[in-house]
């Protein structure tokens, strides 16, 4: 999900970085295991928090470390807020939640990136202001030292990486070693997307909590909260196809993917016929978009819409329509080919669009390549 502090072209500025985030909607059930961890004073030292993107497990590894920052485990909990003042609080063993004020200091703190005793890991930009593609080993180093050396006020120190499948081999080596000996009382939250990319040896040596997707009514109640000016219809068409992830939902409001999706469906209603000078028209506006983004997001579309084709094929059933009249396009071009030749050209289009990116081929003729084997296939 795209987050107010990365400072990219293309933010949603009504939505908060996941470490200035106080709720947490739809993920009841992965909390509740965290809180019972907590009350039994049995706290795992690593957990790894799986799930798709957007779904909030960066935002619940912050309020995890957050509740224990400001309940210390049992210990006397931090009353003083920002001003002085007393906070209310509730005993630890009768909290139904891990949420803490966003007035109490430690919420205060771990939001402004200066809480002493919690260190986070994120893939940083360079020179020229954009992300890197990996974490690296230092960082990693340095996060070693950082849980060895004595908490500010004696009691726990923490780490968040986000994600971890962004490490560089090196990195995720170094890892290991905190994982295997780690200092006592302190907490490492490991966040992923794809645990699968992850070495064996790192999963097994931490608690994994697989987050679920979130439910389509929640996804749309998010985006009326951060969205507000979008209408109930594209709203509800954008809950769908985000597939129970919020970001992702947010990521192609910004990236105008709902108009590219109904552009797409248009032109697979035609299928095997093409309107060449649409074909040509959205192929202009992808190569004219210098950050890519444009291209990254149909072509994602794109796989996306052929993977739930193929789904289709498979089991003989029709997915939830994003737009009306989709299924019947699907159940019109599905049965013109076997199931291994949509899975191939699925393969394919995955390795054209690769390639096009890693390499900065040209976008549009990627674009029309596409959309000239999916033409060879529905023939």
């Amino acid at each position: 999900m795209t987050r107010k502090n990365d400072k990219t072209d293309d933010e949603v500025e009504s939505v908060p970085h996941p470490r200035e985030t106080a709720g947490l909607l739809g993920q009841r059930d992965a909390e509740d295991i965290f809180r019972r961890a907590i009350q039994a004073q049995r706290m795992p030292h690593a957990w790894l928090v799986t799930g798709p993107r957007g779904i909030g497990k960066a935002t619940l590894a912050y309020r995890v470390v957050r509740h224990i920052f400001a309940n210390d485990l049992g210990g006397v909990p931090e009353t003083a807020g920002l001003f002085g003042e007393e906070l209310p609080t509730v005993p630890l063993e009768d909290a139904a939640s891990l949420e803490i004020s966003p007035e109490h200091r430690v919420f205060q703190q771990v939001a402004s990136g200066s809480f002493p005793d919690l260190r986070v890991l994120e893939r940083k930009a360079d020179k020229e202001g954009r992300l890197k593609r990996e974490i690296p080993v230092e960082d990693v180093r340095q996060l070693t030292s950082f849980l060895h050396m004595t908490a500010s006020n004696g009691s726990w120190r923490a780490g968040i990486i986000d994600p971890v499948d962004e490490l560089t081999q090196q990195a995720a080596n170094a890892l290991l070693k905190i994982l295997e000996e780690p200092p006592e009382k302190t907490l490492l939250v490991l966040v992923s997307h794809n645990p699968g990319r992850l070495l064996p040896t790192v999963r097994s040596r931490c608690r994994h909590l697989a987050l679920p997707p979130l439910n389509t009514e929640i996804v749309e109640q998010l985006l009326e909260a951060h969205l507000p000016e979008l209408d109930q219809d594209n709203r509800a068409a954008l809950a769908r196809l985000s597939e129970g992830s919020i970001g992702r939902a947010l990521d192609l409001y910004e990236a105008g993917g709902l108009d590219l999706y109904r552009q797409l469906v248009g032109m697979m209603s035609q299928l095997p016929q093409v309107d060449t000078e649409t074909l040509h028209q959205i192929g202009d506006i992808l190569a004219r978009d210098s950050q890519g983004s444009l291209f990254r997001t149909m072509s994602d579309l794109i796989l996306w819409w052929l993977g739930r084709l193929i789904r289709m094929r498979a089991v003989n059933g029709a997915p939830e329509e994003i737009l009306a009249g989709e299924n019947e396009i699907m159940r019109r071009l599905a049965p013109r080919r076997e199931l291994a030749d949509w899975m191939r050209l699925w393969e394919n289009l995955t390795q054209l669009f690769q390639q096009t990116e890693r390499a900065s081929l040209d976008r549009k003729q990627a674009f029309i390549t596409a959309f000239g084997r999916l033409q060879g296939m529905s023939g």
